[in-house]
């Protein structure tokens, strides 16, 4: 019952024009295609993925170092041995995104491997696995004899809670109402326990959550513990080849459903009329000017309103920046049990800092590097724009890496829409700095509800994944 792919033509109208095949861009698109909305996706750049595109070797020495090819004498291996992902993210096992690819069946395209572990970093102690059962509790050193009591009566108050049953309520508080910050009191968990829940478990970015309704922190907990459950080593899965395979997956997708793609298409011009945006101006196959129009709106990654000599238009507010350092090694990260593949979280109140590192790490394993390497990207925001300043603010993080084979460095601006969506042009954030989806699907969601009107269906079972469709 698949729609014949009508050939691609630029002076059409579609319902809406999508710039950018990042990984939000190709998410929305394939969930626009899926709902019915007719979408015409392009690119300026001749390859999938923008600004989370993944790179082989070759590929990304010439990004990052102007050369043509890899040096054979760093022996790292062949290059399309990689698939290193510029802004690499794991995904929660129960998590939104799951259920987002498994609604649009996605997942036909790609295929997704445990990874081994989850940890989170303490001043003077080093890398904890992070505890997500009562086992892990009584083994862990991140904790005091007192605090694995504690935090084991806290974890099996997570997995029992439902707001419906009343039963299940901490002291009868309603927890849609109270704060986190009363349900930790109740459950005695000391600043060590807060933050380790927090950053770790239900990933916040700040302490603003404490004072929000307990709830919230509740289901993220949840939502940890039953991923963790679900493969029994961390919560995290990650795509095999990297998470290149996304955006190709989705423009797989958003054929099917008729949607066009096309790369390599320059923008010319957008078009306006009493002030909403009704078009958009590139080349047509034979080189001519040709504009698409576009019913309902634009959605464009934040790099189509900077100009060659990277400043900002009016559309864009920078919000900081965020450095990111790949680092590909031979050995896993020490102190993480040998992981092939994991997360470590550096909050960043044991750092005195406004907010947590991230370390991400994937291997061979995840065909992504060659026989015996890992793949490991240190990602902050900082408050350096410089390369020296910004690697002091990551030293912590690199001091737990040990020896590296070979280092790419990079400090981006990071940038947000001030547009009204009035005029109907969309415009995502710029990639964040963490190593995990939370943020990002979130954004997705709203941006979804804002295009639309309508909600993202997430009523799917995650346990599906992996089964044939």
């Amino acid at each position: 019952e698949h729609k014949n792919l009508a050939p691609a033509t630029m002076d059409k109208e579609y319902d809406f024009i999508v710039l950018g095949t990042g990984l939000k861009e190709c998410i929305l698109s394939g969930l626009l295609s899926t709902n019915g909305y007719s979408v015409l996706h392009m690119d300026k750049n001749g390859y999938y993925g923008g600004e989370s595109a993944s790179l082989n070797l070759n590929d990304l020495f010439k990004k990052f170092e102007g050369k043509d090819k890899a040096p054979e004498s760093l022996k790292l291996g062949s290059s399309r041995d990689y698939c290193v992902d510029l802004c690499p993210k794991l995904l929660m096992a129960d998590g939104d995104l799951v259920k987002i690819l498994l609604s649009t069946k996605v997942t036909r395209y790609l295929e997704f491997k445990s990874v081994a572990g989850s940890f989170v970093y303490k001043d003077g102690s080093g890398v904890h696995k992070v505890p997500a059962s009562g086992g892990d509790a009584w083994r862990s050193k991140l904790l005091g004899m007192m605090e694995k009591y504690r935090f084991k009566t806290f974890l099996d108050f997570v997995w029992s809670f439902e707001q419906k049953n009343q039963k299940t309520w901490p002291n009868k508080m309603d927890c849609s109402k109270v704060p986190m910050s009363k349900v930790y009191e109740y459950y005695k968990l000391g600043e060590n326990i807060q933050e380790f829940v927090g950053h770790a478990v239900c990933l916040y970015l700040d302490e603003s959550y404490k004072s929000k309704p307990a709830i919230e922190t509740i289901l993220k907990a949840k939502l940890y513990a039953h991923s963790v459950a679900r493969y029994g080593n961390s919560p995290y899965i990650y795509p095999v080849w990297g998470l290149g395979g996304l955006p190709e997956g989705f423009s797989r997708l958003c054929a099917v459903h008729g949607g066009i793609y096309m790369l390599n298409k320059p923008i010319k011009q957008l078009h306006y009329n009493e002030g909403k945006i009704v078009g958009v101006e590139s080349v047509d196959e034979e080189g001519k000017n040709a504009t698409a129009k576009a019913k309902m709106g634009v959605l464009a990654d934040p790099t189509y309103f900077i100009n060659e000599k990277g400043e900002a238009g009016k559309e864009l507010k920078q919000t900081g920046q965020v450095a990111r350092w790949i680092c590909i090694m031979d050995h896993p990260i020490p102190n993480t049990n040998d992981s092939d593949s994991c997360q470590i979280i550096l909050p960043s109140t044991q750092l005195k800092r406004d907010s947590d590192i991230y370390i991400s790490c994937v291997s061979y394993k995840h065909n992504v590097c060659a026989k015996g390497h890992y793949v490991v990207l240190i990602s902050a925001k900082v408050r350096s724009t410089d390369e020296a300043g910004a690697k002091a603010e990551l030293k912590t993080a690199y001091a737990l890496l040990g020896k590296t084979k070979k280092e790419f460095f990079s400090v981006n601006p990071t940038y947000k829409s001030v547009t009204e969506d009035s005029g109907r042009l969309f415009i995502t954030k710029s990639y964040d700095a963490t190593t995990h989806w939370q943020t990002t699907c979130q954004e997705v969601m709203e941006m979804y509800k804002r295009m639309t009107g309508k909600d993202v269906d997430l009523s799917i079972d995650p346990s599906k994944l992996g089964e044939d469709e």
